[in-house]
């Protein structure tokens, strides 16, 4: 590329989008059940429910009258092949009043998917009917009755405890053993739970937090005191294993340069005091390090219990002063060795969310975020921020799947969709220790930690271009990771189901580590990061790095823009981030190697997007213009009493076409990122259709050279149509994008298309249109009417060329361009 200077800020749209009523299809599930000899599949099945059902019954009368509270009822567990999942869905009935509460997630070569259904006594009959009428009755067509779900039904029993835990059963308490269970309950019936569970002298921990269909709490209790709860209550839908502390693994050491501190905070200009600030939820921090100190006011450190003081500790070797270093100053070390003043363009808060000393007692650690953060909030309402927690934890995870800390995070984030919050995570790190011939292999199956699974925030991993080794004892070691390459600690998401979203999103210098060919690989401090101690009285510098750091630098570059551009959303401040990424050269090299698209996903959940830069993600150059669109748009409208699909938008772009054609066959790019926010629904069902985790989905699509807008509309619903039926198809795919379909994962999309400039010059469209989600599936939980942000941002680039495509697309702006058809 043309090294021209970025000197230009980027262009910004507010609106633009021509709303056009769209309607996807609507999916019919393909394909018919197998082959069954109908008689003896039936007569199995009745001997399999007749047997759960009088011992459902049995249980029902059996109910401690001075306990029990709610609808009685019995939990009733069913088989159904992997294969065939998407048929849990017909277990639920909700004028029957069954509910789906539980899809257990099948481990690796399960054969079946097991569903746990609520089944209230009034409606106990309900899967016999269903059954005899398979057995004996046909369709219109020919076809046995209920043959959808009764073909697919392997087996069914009465549920017990072991029936609603989603967790690995690894992790089930047996053996009569107490422990802290995280309990999601039925809409609507947590007051109930809390009675029956006093009257058990089950103790709960004081925090909820509340999904749209579900509450959860922290129960302590033993295998059977929890059947007891069950079998009293109408209120369990789900179990899972309440969530250890988070472990925190970082290698620092002292760097004892106190002449150059003084010298730096001589020459540090402090931040405004209408500056925006990254909020920290870590182990507190130390503001008297005289380089803290210009950054962060007293008033502004805060704590999830107040007993525990605001400061940092030894027990978390300073973690959050650590953090504290590189969120304000970023690389500490340019800011040492440079001579002119330090201007700090954001400050900091710090909240701290873990005790000085030990642990915390096992608790609902999205409340505790969520706390934490309101407390901040409390004291500074108006104030914008950037939230950013590297505290993470290894217990619970499931190849992506959310958890009730991530859900809440994503609830956070989105804010009840009036109060949008930013936030960075830490992909998380390995560990114990780091074998040279593990890696890049150990990355890729060590699976990103809570509540890194999280949708909405942006989540950091760790590169590190840091490979001079000038310590003299390790003279002849080698840098494990290539320069440009993945951290030796960073950890991905390569293992997660398809359909969770891409992690980390982003990667910033972490570490690197040293090896001698026969050793475990060490952290020394030539391949770290320096940041400040905790006891400045002591040392005030020390090494820092992993995906702690990262996320600390990531959180640094979001408060940059925003600081900058004061007026943009969260959402498309994310999307920034995350379009001015690009890979290292050592990451294009993989992805070049890689000669399918599943390998590239492959690298696409181990890099993500690449490594971002301030100044492309703040200012274009006059042959790099970057497009910023905020719009709005209703996914959803009520047809009767069914949920449709509203509204898509177009948006005609003021493209630089005389510019583009006059460039003619040279080499351009077109850059475009999608970025929105979703409110969760979390429990485990399956998250097919009718249980999805997001409340809905957008994805976008440019028009083709050749193609009229007629033709492009036709292609959006059909890309639309083949996503809802789980095609691996989509809007995107070939025709020059490098990713294609596989950037559509999780809530925000980014993707790159090279052609020629005369190509380019047609392509002079954008689709926005939702894909279904709970709002749709879910009519009852009145959600359908509501609007969906999203950040559109798109960047030409012409490479060779000093041709001013900025001040092109800049006259146009102002000239409303009409879209027909």
């Amino acid at each position: 590329m043309t090294d021209l200077p970025r000197d230009r800020p980027h262009l910004h749209i507010e609106g633009g989008g021509q709303s056009e009523t769209y309607t996807s299809p609507r999916t019919v599930r393909q394909g018919l059940p197998p082959a069954r000899a109908r008689a003896a599949h039936a007569a199995r099945l009745e001997r399999a429910i007749g047997t759960a059902l009088a011992e459902g019954r049995r249980r029902i009368a059996a109910r401690e009258t001075s306990i029990a509270e709610g609808e009685p009822g019995f939990y009733l567990e069913f088989d159904i092949p992997v294969a065939e999942r998407a048929a849990v869905e017909g277990l639920e009935n909700k004028p029957k009043a069954i509910e789906l509460v539980a899809v257990r997630p099948p481990a690796e070569g399960d054969e079946m998917v097991t569903a746990t259904v609520f089944v209230p006594e009034r409606s106990a009959d309900f899967f016999v009917k269903k059954i005899e009428a398979y057995r004996d009755e046909d369709t219109k067509k020919g076809r046995p009755k209920n043959q959808n779900l009764i073909a697919r039904i392997e087996d069914v029993r009465l549920g017990a405890v072991r029936s609603l835990f989603t967790d690995s059963m690894e992790l089930f308490p047996a053996g009569g053993r107490q422990t802290w269970w995280e309990v999601w309950l039925r809409d609507g019936r947590l007051a109930t739970f809390q009675r029956v569970a006093a009257r058990l002298s089950v103790a709960l921990k004081e925090h909820a937090i509340s999904f749209p269909e579900r509450d959860v709490v922290i129960a302590l209790a033993d295998e059977a005191t929890m059947a007891r709860l069950i079998e009293n209550s109408d209120a369990v839908a789900e179990l899972r294993i309440a969530k250890d502390t988070p472990t925190l693994f970082q290698e620092m050491h002292p760097v004892e340069q106190a002449d150059w501190a003084r010298d730096l905070a001589g020459r540090v200009i402090p931040p405004s005091v209408l500056a925006p600030v990254v909020c920290l939820l870590d182990s507190g921090a130390t503001q008297a390090h005289p380089l803290i100190a210009p950054g962060l006011d007293p008033v502004d450190q805060h704590a999830y219990d107040d007993a525990w003081g605001v400061g940092d500790s030894a027990y978390w070797n300073g973690h959050g002063t650590a953090m504290a270093g590189v969120a304000l100053y970023g690389d500490l070390e340019a800011a040492l060795a440079n001579g002119g003043a330090v201007e700090l363009g954001h400050g900091l808060e710090t909240v701290k969310i873990l005790p000085p000393a030990g642990q915390n007692d096992p608790d609902l650690y999205g409340a505790i975020t969520a706390l934490s953060i309101g407390k901040a909030e409390a004291k500074a309402p108006r104030r914008r921020r950037v939230f950013c927690m590297a505290v993470t934890s290894e217990v619970g995870l499931g190849r992506g799947r959310p958890s009730s800390w991530s859900a809440a995070v994503d609830q956070l984030c989105y804010g009840g969709g009036d109060r949008r919050r930013l936030m960075v995570l830490a992909a998380g790190n390995l560990r114990g220790d780091i074998n040279a011939g593990e890696y890049p292999d150990r990355n890729d199956l060590e699976e990103a930690e809570n509540p890194a699974q999280a949708w909405n925030p942006l989540v950091v991993g760790a590169y590190t271009d840091k490979i001079t080794i000038t310590q003299q004892d390790y003279a002849g070691w080698e840098a494990l990771a290539p320069a440009g390459d993945l951290s030796p600690s960073s950890r991905t998401s390569g293992i997660w189901d398809r359909q969770w979203p891409i992690r980390p999103d982003v990667v910033f210098e972490g570490w690197n580590c040293a090896h001698d060919g026969v050793n475990p690989a060490v952290a020394i401090d030539d391949l770290q990061l320096l940041t400040t101690h905790y006891r400045p009285n002591r040392r005030l510098f020390q090494e820092f790095g992993d995906t702690s750091a990262a996320s600390a630098l990531g959180a640094h570059l979001a408060a940059g823009i925003m600081t900058a551009r004061p007026e943009l959303w969260p959402e498309t401040v994310r999307g920034l981030v995350v379009h001015s990424a690009e890979w290292t050269p050592a990451m294009r090299a993989r992805f070049e190697a890689a000669g399918s698209q599943q390998q590239k996903l492959a690298m696409l959940r181990r890099y993500g997007w690449g490594v971002p830069d301030l100044g492309r993600a703040l200012l274009s150059a006059s042959n790099d213009a970057t497009l910023m669109v905020e719009d709005a748009l209703l996914p959803f409208r009520k047809d009767g009493s069914t949920i449709k699909t509203r509204d898509m938008h177009l948006h005609q772009l003021p493209w630089p076409r005389e510019e583009l054609l006059a460039l003619g066959e040279q080499d351009v790019e077109l850059r475009v990122t999608l970025s929105y926010f979703i409110e969760p629904n979390p429990g485990e069902r399956g998250w097919t259709r009718r249980h999805r985790y997001a409340s809905h989905s957008l994805r976008f699509a440019v028009k083709r050279s050749l193609e009229s807008l007629s033709a492009f509309r036709q292609r959006i619903n059909k890309a639309a149509l083949a996503e809802e039926s789980g095609e691996a198809r989509g809007s995107g795919g070939g025709d020059g994008w490098l990713l294609g379909t596989i950037r559509d994962r999780g809530s925000i999309h980014s993707d790159i298309w090279r052609g020629s400039a005369a190509a380019l010059a047609e392509r002079d469209a954008i689709g926005v249109f939702p894909i279904s989600g709970w709002w749709k599936e879910k009519p009852g939980l009145q959600r359908w009417d509501r609007s969906v942000r999203y950040s559109l941002l798109i960047s030409i680039r012409a490479p060779a060329a000093e041709t001013d495509i900025y001040t092109a697309i800049a006259n146009q702006i102002a000239v409303a361009v009409p879209i027909s058809s």
